[in-house]
């Protein structure tokens, strides 16, 4: 199994295409993350949420827990404080939410971006590349064949005149001459073929 052509300008542009593929990928891959790191911007509102819920609910309990001290009247002082904390804790609670259901979108944009991307990408540069791969094994198994020659012969004179225009024709030109059997011509019109898939006699 061949990957690339034989003849130098179908190669490089085969190389330059695989180049370009790959390159999208890379910076599609790479575009999708910092779509991400932009989407995870909008946790941060969410951390200083958490962060101060977390805070006030902590000075709020030790207030709590400094004001049962007092005689008679600190559980009275206790449970308001104990009451606001337990609200900062919910805030807390509400920001650590926030960030949950960011992470969770910017997963979910990135993963997409990704998939959409990469396949659409793929969808357009590996089907022609394996029909090469595979057009460029029948023609080869054809000319190593028995009676391969008259066949890819008859294949360059069916297939696009410009391959033949600038070649020197045999008397009668190249359809008379394949018919005749002519082992020049057809080795002639065999290498036209293979130099129009890409490869060499």
């Amino acid at each position: 199994m061949r990957l690339y052509a034989q003849t130098p300008a179908r190669r490089n542009r085969q190389l330059l295409v695989d180049l370009i593929a790959v390159t999208l990928i890379a910076l599609t891959v790479r575009a999708a993350f910092f779509v991400r790191d932009i989407i995870m911007l909008l946790a941060e509102p969410g951390q200083k949420v958490e962060s101060s819920g977390d805070g006030l609910a902590e000075e709020l309990g030790n207030a709590g827990d400094a004001a049962s001290d007092v005689p008679l009247i600190g559980d009275v002082l206790k449970k308001p404080l104990q009451s606001a904390a337990d609200a900062s804790s919910g805030f807390a609670d509400a920001g650590a939410s926030l960030q949950a259901s960011v992470t969770q979108v910017a997963d979910v944009t990135t993963t997409a971006l990704i998939v959409i991307l990469v396949l659409l990408i793929l969808v357009l540069w590996l089907p022609p590349r394996l029909l090469w791969i595979r057009r460029s094994m029948i023609v080869r198994r054809l000319a190593d064949a028995p009676g391969g020659a008259d066949l890819l012969a008859l294949r360059a004179l069916t297939g696009p005149p410009a391959a033949l225009v600038e070649l020197p024709a045999p008397p009668g030109g190249f359809a008379d001459a394949w018919r005749r059997g002519d082992q020049e011509a057809i080795a002639t019109l065999s290498a036209v073929a293979l130099a129009h898939t890409g490869l060499r006699p």
